[in-house]
């Protein structure tokens, strides 16, 4: 089989379709850190300094609703051990604090302003626990863990991502525990079989910084022992060092999915990536960082590079002692969530005229006007092109590309050309497409656009493509 024709059978399960469709989504991080002012606990926090007096998960859940995120995933469990649910399992959790006397729980809260607001709701649970006396023996810890999981998997309605990261430190006993990824996976697919793995997992990938760093070309489809456990565990963070969240994607990470790179690999799995970046420095709240909070400017480019890169975006908000975002985080979210409606929230080509070249002749385009898999173009070689004209010259800065993902992703080279007084101009050249690629330009004005399609796996399968001002 040719290689082309191998890569083009490697399609997405349901699960990833789904979180790909998610797109922009939350992270929680909020624990007895925020407390304490660190970034990693070390299980030894007493539960009764967590105390969020002001509690609001509906003021978490509304501010990320307005920024455009469909999704919010909560640190139920940390390094620290400090679980945010009253698990059976522990004397370490909310149930031992003054919150709520005792009879408080963060993950039901979350999880239920997600429901209502029509979001979905994901857990995070750290493998690695400092509080844990059976941490580092083997399958007596595993069985803590899994029946940890079970509870959360069990207890809060649907779950759309179980995140687990590779993190792994010494127990009381000095010995790292060797986690059971296979069981804790099995457990995820018994209760929730359509919830996404992520990370540490077998359904999405980290993009490899926490800089909000994308690459220019991001492949879906890649080696088979990008996911292997072990792997992932070893290019994971083992200490709280604040430089790695700056680290960026180095040359050798780059190339995970070209032709080049995949011609000699035997085993190939579609293996989409997450862009993981806080809103601040750190991943907790800490005061000091009031004044550090991202620009506009920096998210809406994080957004652009990552949504419109091929990944999905997961953008942690750490929420303050008292139990609320702090105002900055707010602000900037309604500001980001303006921004991205300002950009992307009217398609010219509802107006235009699309054409497709088949044959030396130009055909109505009509199954890409629409954002859905229900309809899409398929080509009959490796080249195509598009040809989207207005009757009257359009301000534009920006072309959506989708394909069809269903049957894999295949665009490897594309151009953007604006006709200027009877001649082609180059305005965008890009490569990999994927689930959505924006690629944006500085301003022009035109009455056409033209989309070459220079190089696909066997043919491209392109879904939709929008304009913008």
């Amino acid at each position: 089989m040719r290689l082309d024709e191998r890569l083009i059978n490697i399609i997405p399960s349901d699960r990833q379709v789904m979180l790909q469709k998610t797109e922009f989504y939350a992270f929680f991080h909020f624990t007895v850190n925020t407390f304490t002012g660190t970034e990693w606990g070390y299980g030894t926090e007493s539960p009764e300094i967590f105390n969020p007096v002001q509690m609001d998960a509906d003021q978490w859940i509304h501010s990320i609703k307005a920024a455009g995120m469909k999704g919010a995933i909560l640190t139920c469990k940390h390094h620290d051990g400090f679980c945010l649910w009253p698990s059976k399992y522990t004397n370490h959790s909310v149930k031992y604090s003054p919150y709520g006397n005792g009879k408080g729980d963060i993950v039901k809260e979350v999880s239920d302003a997600c429901k209502k607001a029509g979001l979905k709701f994901g857990i995070y649970l750290s493998p690695w626990d400092r509080n844990q006396e059976t941490y580092g023996q083997g399958k007596t810890y595993d069985d803590y863990f899994v029946a940890q999981l079970t509870e959360l998997l069990t207890g809060y309605g649907d779950i759309f991502s179980v995140w687990f990261d590779g993190a792994c430190g010494e127990g009381p006993n000095g010995k790292k525990q060797v986690y059971d990824w296979q069981r804790y996976y099995d457990t995820v697919r018994n209760y929730m079989p359509d919830a996404c793995i992520s990370v540490s997992g077998p359904d999405v990938r980290w993009c490899g910084n926490e800089a909000g760093d994308t690459r220019p070309s991001e492949w879906s489809v890649v080696p088979a022992d990008l996911s292997v456990a072990e792997r992932i565990a070893a290019l994971s963070q083992h200490t709280d060092d604040p430089s790695f969240r700056q680290r960026v994607i180095s040359s050798m990470e780059e190339d995970l999915g070209s032709r080049e790179r995949l011609a000699e690999e035997q085993h190939l799995i579609w293996y989409p990536a997450e862009v993981d970046v806080s809103i601040r420095p750190g991943w907790f709240y800490h005061p000091e960082e009031d004044d550090k909070v991202r620009s506009l400017e920096n998210l809406i480019d994080i957004y652009e590079k990552s949504v419109g890169g091929n990944t999905t975006l997961l953008l942690n908000i750490p929420p303050m002692p008292n139990g609320q975002l702090h105002e900055e985080d707010v602000k900037r979210l309604q500001e980001l969530g303006r921004e991205i409606h300002n950009r992307y929230g009217n398609n010219l080509t509802e107006g235009a005229e699309i054409l497709v070249k088949e044959e030396n002749e130009w055909n109505a385009a009509k199954s890409i006007y629409k954002d859905d898999y229900e309809t899409c173009y398929h080509g009959n070689g490796p080249k195509t092109e598009f040809k989207i004209s207005w009757n009257t010259p359009q301000k534009i800065s920006a072309v959506i590309l989708k394909e069809n993902i269903l049957k894999s992703q295949r665009i490897e080279a594309f151009e953007i050309l604006s006709m200027r007084s009877g001649s082609p101009v180059s305005i965008y050249k890009g490569t990999a497409v994927g689930y959505k690629k924006i690629a944006r330009f500085p301003q022009i004005e035109s009455d056409i656009l033209i989309i070459q399609i220079l190089d696909s796996r066997i043919e491209p399968v392109l879904s939709f493509i929008g304009i913008y001002e």
